[in-house]
C-alpha cells in the first residue's frame, strides 16, 4: 500500500493511477519504462514509493526532460501534464523523421489536453502511440485529508491590485483542479460559499459548479451523475486573518513556524561521541509523526519519553529524563529497537528545538497574542484597552521585527481597523520597512486596516468549557464553520448555495473534537459523508489540524481540506508585503 492511511487521499490517488494508468496498459508480465515530468513526479512521490511501482511492472522511472538513452525493445508509459514542453518531449521521442526511443508509447495526461497540443501527436511515427487518455488528477494529496493545487504564484494572481495580473485564468485553473479532486473522490458535491469579505468565493463556487456539471455530462462511466452525499464549502483567506499569524503551540504548526523546514525536510545533529548531521522527512510514513503532529508541545514532550520507556521497559537505561544523547546510548546497546528509537530521537530533537525557541521570549509573546486575538485574558476577563497589551511587545528589544508585526496586526484585526495616524505611528515605532506594506496590503484580502470598519464580526462558538492550555485558547474560525455545517447551523444568507446540498446534511449533531476519538469499521466507511473545504489564498497548519480533529470525533463525516498552498506566518507576511511589488 502506498504511503498514507487506508482511506486517505494518498491511497485514493495511488489506486486511481494504478487502475487508470498502470493496469490500463498491462500485458502479462511485460516490464515497462515510466516517463514523468515535474508535475507527475511530484504527484507520484506524494502517494507511492519505487517499490510500489516495481510491483506494477515498472523497471525504471525517468525524467522526461533529461537526456535519455534509447531502449528500443521496451515500451514506455508517458504520464505527463498536458503542456507544450512535455508534449514536445514526447513528440521528439517518436519523431517520424528519426528512430523512436522506445518500442511504443502509452500516453496518459494528468489533465484535459488542449486540442492544439493533441494535434502535435500526429507528427509521431504511425502506430507508435498505442493509447492516449486523460486521467484528471490535477492536485497533490499532501496528507491523508489535505490536498494542494498546482497553481504557482497563486496568492499574487488572486490578490494583486495590479490590473495586468490575469486573475480570471487563475480562477478557471483552480476551479478545474478542484473538479479533478471531486472526480478522483467520485463525488459530485453540493457547493456553498462564504459571501464575505470579497467576491472571490462566489466567483470560484460558480465556476466549480459549472465545471462539475460539464464533467459529469462528459463522464462515460456515470453520465449526468446526481449530487452525492458530500458538500463543498469555499471560503476566502480574509475570513480569518488571526489564524494566519498567531503563534501556534501544537507540534506540526509550531515546527513549521519556528524551525527551518524546507520541503518537509528537517535537518538535525545526533548527540553521540561523534556528532552526525542527519535529515528526516516529516510525512505520514512515520507513524509516530502521525500520532503526535496535532498535539500540544507540552503533551508531545511528555509522551515521547513514555513511548521510549514502553519499547524498552525492561531496560533500566531509560529511567529519569530522556535526552538525545541518552537515546543514542540506548540504541547502541539495543540494535533490535534501533529504528524505533531513531524515530523518537527525531521527534524529541524537534520538540527540544521548538522549546529552545519558545522559552522566555515567545512565552510572553504568546500570552499577549492570545489576549489580543480573543479580547479576553486566561481568566476570561475582557481586555479593555488592546493598546496596553500591545505596547510592552513594541518596546521590548527581545522581540524581532516579524514578532512585532504579527502583534500589531492582531491589534488591528481585533480593533476592526485603525486610523491612518495610529497606523503611521505603529509603523514608525516598530521600524517597519517598505512604508508598512506588510500591514497595509491586508486590505486587498478584504481585511479592515484603515479606516476602522463598522462591520459586525462573526459570532464565535462558545468553547469556554473545553479543556485547553492557557497559551492555546484560540480556535481557528474554520472549526466553527465545519461544526456549524455538520449541525446545519450555517446561515444561508452568509453561506449561499450554488447547487442543492444533499439531504444528509440535516444536522445530526457534531461531537466535540476534544472527546475520545471514534473508531470506524470498513463497512461503516461506505456511509461516511465527505465535507470538502477549499480556502482561497492558503491554509494554515492549525486549520488542517481542525479538519482531522472533527473527523476523528465524528464517525460518519470525513473532512477534507485544501488550498493552493500551505502558509506559515512568515510566508503569509512575505506574500502580503509582495502584493504591491512588481513581479520579475
Amino acid at each position: 500500500m502506498a504511503a498514507g492511511t487506508d482511506f486517505g487521499l494518498k491511497s485514493t490517488v495511488w489506486q486511481k493511477i494504478k487502475t487508470e494508468v498502470l493496469d490500463d496498459c498491462r500485458k502479462g508480465d511485460e516490464w515497462k519504462i515510466l516517463l514523468l515530468d515535474h508535475f507527475t513526479t511530484k504527484l507520484l512521490t506524494s502517494c507511492c514509493k519505487m517499490t510500489d511501482l516495481l510491483k506494477e511492472g515498472i523497471t525504471v522511472v525517468e525524467d522526461l526532460f533529461k537526456k535519455r538513452q534509447p531502449v528500443e525493445h521496451m515500451k514506455a508509459i508517458y504520464f505527463i501534464y498536458p503542456n507544450e514542453k512535455s508534449v514536445d518531449c514526447l513528440v521528439n521521442d517518436f519523431n517520424s523523421k528519426s528512430a523512436s526511443k522506445y518500442k511504443a508509447a502509452y500516453v496518459y495526461f494528468s489533465d484535459v489536453c488542449p486540442d492544439n497540443l493533441f494535434h502535435k501527436l500526429k507528427s509521431c511515427h504511425p502506430k507508435a502511440i498505442k493509447r492516449c487518455k486523460e486521467i484528471n488528477i490535477s492536485f497533490f494529496p499532501q496528507e491523508s485529508q489535505v490536498f494542494l493545487l498546482n497553481v504557482p504564484k497563486a496568492f499574487h494572481l488572486l490578490y494583486s491590485p495590479d490590473k495586468a495580473v490575469n486573475k480570471e485564468t487563475a480562477m478557471q485553473t483552480i476551479a478545474q483542479q478542484i473538479v479533478t479532486l471531486c472526480a478522483t473522490l467520485e463525488e459530485n458535491p453540493g457547493v456553498r460559499y462564504k459571501k464575505e469579505p470579497l467576491d472571490n468565493a462566489e466567483e470560484l463556487a460558480n465556476l466549480v459548479e459549472e465545471q462539475l456539471v460539464q464533467y459529469y455530462k462528459m463522464d462515460e462511466k456515470d453520465q449526468f451523475k446526481a449530487k452525492t452525499q458530500s458538500q463543498l464549502l469555499i471560503v476566502d483567506r480574509g475570513f480569518d486573518p488571526f489564524s494566519t499569524i498567531l503563534h501556534e503551540l501544537t507540534f506540526q504548526a509550531m515546527i513549521y513556524d519556528l524551525l527551518p523546514i524546507e520541503n518537509d525536510i528537517y535537518k538535525y545533529q545526533t548527540e553521540s561521541a561523534i556528532a552526525k548531521d542527519k535529515e528526516a522527512r516529516l510525512d505520514e510514513s512515520d507513524e509516530l509523526w502521525v500520532k503526535v503532529r496535532h498535539k500540544h508541545i507540552a503533551v508531545v514532550l511528555e509522551e515521547i519519553p513514555k513511548l521510549v520507556k514502553e519499547i524498552s521497559s525492561s531496560k533500566k537505561e531509560t529511567e529519569g529524563n530522556i535526552s538525545i544523547s541518552k537515546l543514542a546510548d540506548i540504541m547502541k546497546k539495543m540494535p533490535h529497537i534501533r529504528k524505533q528509537i531513531s524515530k523518537q530521537t527525531l521527534h524529541l530533537s524537534l520538540a527540544e528545538d521548538c522549546m529552545q525557541k519558545f522559552r522566555g521570549r515567545l512565552e510572553k509573546l504568546c500570552k499577549a497574542e492570545q489576549d489580543l486575538a480573543l479580547g479576553s485574558d486566561a481568566e476570561g476577563q475582557k481586555v479593555k484597552d488592546h493598546m496596553r497589551v500591545l505596547l510592552p511587545i513594541l518596546i521590548n528589544n527581545d522581540f524581532d521585527n516579524y514578532d512585532k508585526i504579527r502583534a500589531i496586526l492582531l491589534y488591528i484585526f481585533v480593533e476592526n481597523g485603525t486610523s491612518q495616524e495610529n497606523l503611521d505611528r505603529l509603523i514608525t515605532h516598530a521600524k517597519i520597512e517598505g512604508g508598512g506594506d506588510v500591514l497595509k496590503n491586508w486590505k486587498y484580502l478584504g481585511v479592515p486596516i484603515v479606516p476602522k470598519s463598522s462591520q459586525r464580526k462573526p459570532t464565535r462558538r462558545d468553547r469556554s468549557k473545553e479543556e485547553t492550555f492557557q497559551l492555546s485558547r484560540w480556535t481557528p474560525v474554520i472549526k466553527d464553520v465545519i461544526e456549524d455545517t455538520m449541525e446545519n447551523k450555517l446561515d444561508s444568507k452568509e453561506w449561499p448555495y450554488c447547487s442543492e446540498c444533499p439531504a444528509v446534511w440535516n444536522g445530526s449533531g457534531a461531537v466535540s473534537a476534544r472527546q475520545k476519538h471514534n473508531t470506524i469499521s470498513r463497512d461503516e466507511r461506505k456511509n461516511v459523508s465527505r465535507l470538502i473545504i477549499f480556502v482561497i489564498g492558503g491554509i494554515t497548519y492549525s486549520e488542517i489540524r481542525c479538519a482531522y480533529e472533527v473527523s476523528q470525533a465524528n464517525k460518519f463525516v470525513q473532512v477534507i481540506i485544501g488550498s493552493t498552498h500551505i502558509i506559515t506566518p512568515k510566508t503569509m507576511l512575505d506574500d502580503i508585503k509582495n502584493l504591491t511589488k512588481e513581479t520579475v
